[in-house]
């Protein structure tokens, strides 16, 4: 994981840092392609120079996985993906968010987390 990434993060307050630490972990584990930088004054997950995945803290300290399709706007013709976790809450077609409370909120959904990811990255590949 990029340091740059460490450092940000080590600055966030409990229980938001330990949150985070997970979901990175998971969100990192789930594909063999993807990298991590910073974008958007947080943790940005990229697959094929595409960010893909970012993370956040949302108010509350919960923190927050946006599936998205990167910072652009693109068509969602013929785009389809099915959540079979029903962890999502989609503000559209192609942007979702999921939302954890805590660390052991997101370490109860690891699997599922993990295998949402990878099919997010391989479907907006």
């Amino acid at each position: 994981m990029a340091q740059n990434v460490d450092a940000l993060v080590s600055t966030l307050s409990e229980p938001s840092r330990g949150a985070m630490t997970v979901l990175r972990r998971l969100v990192a584990g789930s594909h063999p392609d993807v990298t991590e930088h910073v974008k958007w004054n947080g943790p940005s997950f990229v697959i094929d120079g595409d960010d893909r995945i970012s993370l956040g803290v949302a108010r509350g300290g919960a923190v927050r996985a946006v599936l998205h399709r990167g910072a652009k706007v693109k068509s969602t013709e013929g785009f389809v993906f099915e959540d079979e976790t029903g962890l999502v809450k989609w503000a559209a077609l192609d942007r979702g968010v999921v939302t954890f409370a805590d660390a052991a909120e997101v370490e109860a959904a690891a699997e599922p987390i993990k295998a949402l990811c990878r099919r997010w990255f391989d479907a907006t590949r």
